[in-house]
């Protein structure tokens, strides 16, 4: 019976000749020489004292130790903490005091960031089958989480800063992950024949079940990409690639990568599924991805929470459908304090949604309401079909080339500066479905404090995707008779600042 990640490795070694994965650095695995290393890892691991209901932080970039690291965990009954090695050492040490974790790993030779959080830890060489990481001495007070029969067992935790600013544990069970795995495998026809470019990563829940977990259900092989980059994305498709799940930034990177090499659309090939996610689509945009890969694009709705997937498009080529689908098989959807307009507050309940926030029962309370479903904070529509509409964000999340920037960490950060009084952040549409930060920053002498000084005091406090495209200073923002910033003017108010070039000081 499949109640653990890890069995969905185990049912490979029935074929395990087959591809597992091409790693970052083009190294090939088979599943049978993965399923080894797997094995051989989690034995290193229990050795180090990593055992049931610990916790294994895992600094890294997509590559090969990576999802072995994860299922590793799983064997033990230990839950992986996979975070994004380019975050600031700021943000790494505020999830570890979070975390509690008893290992720390740091995959060093696919990302130098890794490297560098490696060395300011003090983590030694750990020698793996899939190549030499850092790993740091086992902390001692860890204290671990209570270990549940079945599939309702945590297997990862996922941070989120939240609406709040401060880091979210999303705890994604077993059950999860091999249903929206499973899910995703299924809609998206994936068989063992299949070559999953591995762009998203891994340490994004997108990246973790619409791809990686669903390439172990498929027994489909995965090539990895450390970082994404738009030449060598395209020089895979053109190798022969058969399923490219991405953002809309990545997308338009790959079709202006194209077009310098003279190539208007992909050649008719290997190529047969495409998806985006994590950003709205424009018709005259979709359009045009359609036409370059030939094949229909796809696009769907889910958050972490919701282990990825709530909804899914099956759309053959050339429907100007811009929905994110209607509601995935075995998933609950609902709307709430709908308006005239049709547009509600976005809930849903089912197999894919998150037990709840690590060691926060306050966070998990207010996330569900008394029917057990997750509030998602999103505004959307239901069409006659079914299918639902995005509408906008009730906690103002921004989502800048597939990463989620809640705006409260942004505002905090800035706030932290001892002329700055206060700070509003919101996002903005740009070309190609993503959306960029903007900041605007009340202080009680402009000439005192440059664009160019904010962005070296939040050089060090955030990770590059989160830093503001735009940093307006000014003496004053718009608010309401009791205080309150009126965010849906500030575009309007600070027009003129925003179309001049950045000030420098």
């Amino acid at each position: 019976m499949t109640t653990r990640i890890h069995h969905l490795l185990d049912a490979r070694r029935a074929s395990p000749r087959d591809l597992a994965l091409i790693d970052h650095d083009g190294t090939r695995h088979d599943y049978g020489q993965f399923c080894d290393a797997v094995e051989r890892m989690a034995d290193d691991l229990a050795a180090r004292g990593l055992g049931p209901g610990d916790r294994l932080l895992i600094v890294a970039e997509n590559c090969a130790a990576l999802p072995a690291l994860i299922i590793a965990a799983s064997r033990l009954d230990a839950i992986a903490v996979p975070v994004n090695a380019r975050m600031t050492e700021h943000e790494l040490r505020r999830i570890a005091a979070h975390t509690q974790a008893r290992l720390t790993v740091f995959l060093s030779g696919a990302s130098p960031q890794a490297g560098g959080h490696a060395a300011a830890a003090g983590a030694t060489p750990w020698a793996t089958p899939l190549g030499t990481v850092q790993i740091a001495v086992p902390d001692p007070d860890a204290t671990p989480e209570p270990v549940i029969p079945g599939a309702d067992q945590v297997a990862v935790i996922l941070y989120t800063t939240g609406s709040t600013g401060t880091p979210k544990g999303v705890m994604l069970s077993h059950g999860n992950l091999i249903f929206g795995g499973g899910t995703s495998a299924r809609m998206r026809g994936m068989t063992r024949d299949d070559l999953i470019l591995g762009v998203l990563p891994i340490t994004h829940v997108f990246g973790l079940t619409s791809m990686t977990i669903a390439a172990l259900v498929a027994g489909a092989g995965l090539r990895l990409f450390s970082r994404f980059s738009a030449a060598v994305v395209l020089d895979g498709l053109q190798a022969g690639a058969s399923v490219l799940p991405a953002v809309p930034q990545m997308h338009a990177l790959i079709m202006e990568e194209a077009a310098a090499r003279g190539i208007d659309r992909l050649p008719p090939g290997r190529l047969r599924y495409v998806s985006s996610g994590a950003a709205p689509l424009d018709p005259d945009w979709k359009r045009r991805a359609e036409a370059f890969y030939g094949v229909a694009l796809q696009n769907g709705y889910g958050l972490t929470e919701t282990t990825a997937g709530v909804t899914l498009t099956t759309n053959p080529p050339g429907v100007p459908d811009v929905s994110v689908g209607p509601a995935l098989p075995g998933v609950e959807l609902r709307l709430r304090n709908v308006g005239p307009d049709g547009v509600g507050e976005i809930l849903t309940r089912g197999p894919h949604v998150m037990p709840g926030y690590f060691r926060n029962p306050e966070a998990t309370a207010a996330a569900f309401d008394a029917d057990g479903f997750l509030c998602t904070g999103d505004l959307g529509r239901l069409d006659e079909a079914g299918n639902l509409h995005v509408a906008g964000r009730v906690r103002e999340l921004i989502i800048r080339g597939g990463f989620n920037v809640y705006p409260p960490e942004v505002e905090a950060a800035l706030n932290d500066h001892p002329r700055v009084i206060q700070t509003a952040v919101i996002g903005r549409r740009i070309e190609g479905g993503n959306e960029e930060v903007l900041a605007f920053c009340q202080t009680d002498d402009p000439a005192s404090l440059t664009e160019a000084d904010l962005r070296l005091h939040v050089a060090e406090r955030l990770s590059a995707y989160k830093r503001p495209a735009r940093i307006i200073v000014t003496t004053a923002l718009p608010t309401s008779p009791n205080g309150k910033i009126l965010k849906q003017q500030l575009i309007e108010t600070f027009r003129h600042a925003l179309e001049r070039k950045e000030d420098q000081g």
